[in-house]
């Protein structure tokens, strides 16, 4: 007997109502769009005209239908064609559908998503088909591999680009380890910064063995090459002093600050898990205090408590004490943003998983054009920085003190 709960995988998949109905009422407001796209073209150049004085741009027919990849299925789309009668050269392309677009960029984006997933290039088609519809046309393995190849000269393309007109206010700095092959570890080093308007950007990508300060210099030297010329007013990281040997000698000019995430993490590890939620709210009453001062008497107050039974953790705390606590020489709207490196360790997570899943990442190229694609879409939504307001005062080289800003006669008591 057949147990009537169990689906047959056989069983051919039915079109959903609901799914055909969005599809064709997509597929009339594209059509819909195009052809108001064409109308505005012609009347565009509606005064040019033939030697018998007849319209010189006219419409000529459509080009052959073809279809577009979206998340509602594939959508069939016929783009018209325009005849230039003068010989003047003008043509037709929809910025709708530009010639040769086959899928939506909703789509694009998804693909390099999925496979730092833990999907394989193999398995793409039977992933999207829910997606894209039973068939996944266009998406086999040769073409996902196409499109690894496309995104890693996007990859080369963008470490290439110019940054004249570039300044960074803010700059946060992590490296990210993944296994390259069984017996080998890449260090992916990366830079994100956040311009004058409070807008965070990819700012550097590149690999390295490890976190050294040789490998970091290369990325500053790089960025410097390429001409990036202000240095960045803070920057923000862990500890690793590979990057800090590297800012004090490239950006000597630039503040440091310690992300509290990765020092909180680095203390409690060195501590029995019975005691760490003592010392974690012990930690959080150092950065989240109002004022510096009353941040060095948690900090103080912290390490008299706990020092005698754990010295190591608390060694590792007061190591960097002055550096943990730069945020407050910026604007108090600004802290959230500048006491952590959060910025890239959220996006790189997804990095991390596929590691896991598959237990290495491929090559050396593969894994920077797929993290580069990651950060790429992920950069599109971040947030503009809280107070980014402010930022335009820390260019000038206004003063604050505990993330107040000082007036004129402050300024010149505090000097």
């Amino acid at each position: 007997m057949i147990d009537s709960n169990v689906i047959s995988l056989n069983k051919p998949e039915q079109n959903d109502p609901l799914q055909e109905v969005l599809r064709e009422g997509a597929r009339k407001l594209l059509a819909a769009a195009i052809e108001a796209e064409v109308a505005a073209f012609i009347a565009q150049y509606s005064t040019l005209k033939t030697d018998e004085h007849k319209a010189a741009v006219v419409r000529n027919g459509y080009l052959p239908e073809r279809s577009i990849q979206t998340g509602l299925g594939d959508i069939a789309v016929k783009v018209p064609k325009v005849r230039d009668r003068s010989d003047s050269g003008i043509k037709f392309n929809s910025s709708l559908v530009p010639p040769y677009l086959k899928r939506t960029k909703n789509i694009e984006e998804f693909l390099p998503w999925l496979y730092l997933r833990g999907i394989s290039t193999g398995d793409f088609s039977e992933t999207l088909k829910h997606l894209l519809g039973p068939e996944a046309p266009g998406l086999s393995a040769a073409t996902i591999s196409r499109l690894k190849q496309d995104w890693e000269q996007d990859y080369q393309d963008w470490t290439k680009r110019d940054l004249s007109q570039k300044r960074y206010v803010y700059v946060w700095a992590d490296g990210v380890y993944s296994h390259v092959r069984m017996d080998d570890r890449l260090c992916l080093l990366v830079i994100v910064g956040s311009d004058e308007n409070g807008r965070k950007e990819l700012v550097a990508l590149a690999d390295g063995y490890r976190e050294s300060a040789a490998s970091w210099e290369d990325v500053l030297t790089d960025l410097r090459q390429r001409g990036l010329k202000t240095t960045p007013k803070l920057a923000i990281g862990d500890g690793a002093l590979g990057f800090w040997k590297a800012v004090t000698k490239l950006w000597p000019e630039t503040d440091q600050q310690r992300c509290w995430v990765h020092k909180t993490a680095n203390v409690l590890e060195k501590l029995p898990k019975a005691v760490q939620p003592k010392v974690k709210e012990a930690l959080h009453a150092i950065w989240q205090a109002e004022t510096r001062e009353q941040a060095y008497q948690a900090f103080d107050h912290c390490i008299e408590r706990f020092e005698p039974k754990y010295p190591k953790a608390m060694a590792c705390l007061a190591k960097d004490k002055d550096a943990m606590l730069a945020f407050y020489d910026y604007p108090a709207e600004n802290w959230q943003h500048i006491r952590t490196s959060n910025p890239i360790e959220s996006v790189f997570a997804t990095v991390r998983l596929r590691t896991i899943k598959t237990k290495h990442c491929g090559s050396r190229t593969t894994t920077l054009a797929m993290a580069f694609k990651l950060m790429e879409t992920a950069q599109n939504k971040w947030l503009r920085l809280r107070g980014y307001q402010r930022l335009a005062e820390v260019i000038t080289g206004v003063k604050f003190v505990n993330g107040i800003k000082q007036t004129g006669d402050q300024q010149q008591v505090a000097a």
